[in-house]
């Protein structure tokens, strides 16, 4: 689930996610976590797209025509879907462990999707409509340096959305204390001072020639699991285009 390369790449978080590869998929492993959030996720990228691009609720493919890039795509929970909404998906890990677990599940899933090992610094030259990075940034070396490169890399007109937790005790308490504490997500997943607060984030997204869309919060409700909201104490999702 993470980038790599030498300006952004944490060696350390690659081999973490790495190690986790095989179990990507399964809903009730290690990344449990991950599979109750993509329809969240996925929602409200729905919502941002058909918003961004003036397209038709109801169409089962919103995304077609569109080239999207889906950066830490660990084994590749956001890039089927979006490839299933039409685009064409590129997927960049850090990780060649969930690379091969990322093109063995899409090729069992009949689906076309261009992986590559590798950071959002070997890219190139090729630019994408829709760029996301979701629970990514608070495992790079360098945040600056990799939204710079995610900016890089937005065609004009495009849409950026990327979503981290944020530093704050909730968040502390939610993810490390008793996420990892009781099991629910991986032991060494988080450290809490690399999380980044919506305006430092935003800041980031901004000193990058980007022009800030919205930031919306991602909650947790007992009853409702997660859910999109107004508080962005726990995590949140940043989206932008190009200026």
């Amino acid at each position: 689930m993470r980038v790599a390369s030498q300006l952004t790449i944490n060696p350390a978080e690659a081999q973490h996610f790495g190690r986790l590869a095989a179990d990507w998929w399964n809903p009730k492993g290690s990344s449990a976590m991950l599979h109750r959030l993509n329809p969240v996720r996925l929602g409200y990228l729905r919502q941002l797209a058909d918003a961004h691009w003036g397209g038709d609720a109801a169409s089962f493919a919103p995304l077609a025509g569109k080239r999207a890039l889906d950066i830490g795509c660990g084994a590749g929970l956001l890039c089927e879907p979006l490839a299933r909404l039409g685009a064409a998906v590129s997927g960049i890990d850090a990780a060649p462990e969930n690379i091969h677990a990322a093109r063995a599940h899409a090729m069992q899933s009949g689906l076309r999707i261009d992986y590559r090992v590798g950071g959002i610094e070997a890219i190139g030259d090729e630019r994408f409509d829709l760029v996301t990075s979701l629970e990514v940034i608070e495992h790079v070396a360098n945040p600056a340096g990799f939204v710079a490169g995610l900016a890089r890399v937005l065609a004009p007109g495009g849409l950026l959305l990327l979503s981290t937790p944020n530093r704050t005790l909730l968040s502390r308490l939610a993810l490390i204390t008793l996420g990892e504490g009781l099991g629910q997500i991986p032991r060494g997943t988080h450290d809490w001072r690399q999380f980044l607060p919506p305006a430092e984030l935003t800041q980031l997204v901004i000193d990058a020639g980007l022009r800030l869309i919205e930031t919306k919060g991602l909650g947790f409700s007992p009853t409702r699991g997660f859910q999109l909201s107004d508080d962005l104490r726990l995590d949140y999702f940043v989206a932008a285009t190009t200026a």
